[in-house]
């Protein structure tokens, strides 16, 4: 029976359709090719194709992982961060700040899955050195890292690469999430990974960090990474190689599907109490008009994601 469930946290509500559930293989996503140019402007030696490096590792010779200004960003280093309204409704700024891509890896043929625990750590230290950069950025007030992989999930472009976005305001997501934390006695996130962590949706775990799939998940197979310690900044983290063998575990369950899907990294801005955390969402379904009005259909139930994570269930 379909079964209506709200976020741990948030006023955010989804239908668990079970009477709609499939088997993982079910969902396989058939992989449609991105058009690409002749030459891809983000493997070696087509550096005239993209913008100038803003970082690199290494500094000199070849390259393992580089980081460029956007061709195309959504906000610039320009104008007048402070937000303004007139006229009541008219609320609005400059969408100022620096928009980045990573890129992950100088094969073409290596998506971030393929990618050794070794090669997602550098990754990692490449996406915490990139905040904490921005964030000393006067006008910057939130830094968001997101990966999108495959054009269901909103790339054009097949090279394996994330994105970084730092800007003038501080996301709606993060704002609601502060409130209702703020009603919370304690880390709210805290509690949650205190009843998570022996559920039927618990998927992996080492000694620093858990992944589960969440209770009113959006999509089938969204899990949540979190540290089980109180940690708010990405800089805090205890092991950064305990998250990329659990993000490894992970792509490797979705690489098995081929799944389209975004990855996005949460922190606390301004020193309040958002857990870090990251969630994985593939796009394995297709929002309809009903999605829009505010409420989700999942028809995979999030306790059998976690058994297919777990390997129980193919």
């Amino acid at each position: 029976m379909p079964e209506l469930r709200k976020d741990y946290i948030l006023d955010r509500w989804v239908i668990i359709a079970t009477e709609r559930a499939k088997r993982p293989s079910d969902f396989q996503h058939v992989v449609v090719q991105n058009k690409q140019e002749t030459a891809c402007a983000f493997c070696p030696g087509n550096q005239e194709k993209a913008h100038d490096d803003i970082f690199r590792t290494p500094e000199t010779g070849s390259w393992n992982i580089r980081v460029i200004h956007n061709k195309y960003p959504a906000v610039r280093m320009q104008g007048d961060p402070a937000i303004k309204t007139h006229n009541e409704f008219y609320t609005f700024a400059d969408a100022y700040g620096s928009h980045e891509v990573v890129i992950e890896t100088p094969d073409h043929a290596k998506q971030l899955w393929d990618l050794t625990v070794d090669s997602i750590v550098s990754l990692l230290d490449v996406f915490q050195q990139r905040i904490t950069a921005l964030l000393r950025v006067k006008g910057i007030n939130y830094v968001q890292v997101f990966k999108n992989h495959d054009i269901a999930a909103g790339t054009s472009i097949a090279h394996s690469h994330s994105q970084i976005i730092g800007y003038n305001i501080i996301p709606k997501t993060i704002r609601d999430k502060q409130l209702a934390i703020a009603s919370h006695p304690g880390c709210a996130y805290c509690s949650v990974i205190e009843r998570e962590k022996d559920s039927y949706r618990r998927c992996f775990e080492n000694t620093t960090m858990i992944a589960f799939t969440p209770y009113a998940s959006r999509f089938p197979f969204e899990i949540f990474i979190l540290p089980k310690k109180h940690i708010t900044t990405f800089a805090a983290l205890e092991s950064m190689r305990d998250l990329a063998s659990i993000l490894k575990q992970t792509l490797d369950k979705l690489h098995a599907l081929n799944a389209p899907y975004n990855l996005v990294f949460f922190y606390a801005p301004d020193n309040t109490n958002i857990h870090f955390h990251i969630e994985v969402l593939p796009r394995l379904t297709t929002w309809a008009g009903f999605e829009y009005s505010g409420t989700i259909i999942n028809p995979m139930p999030p306790e059998e994601a976690a058994r297919y994570y777990r390997g129980e269930l193919s």
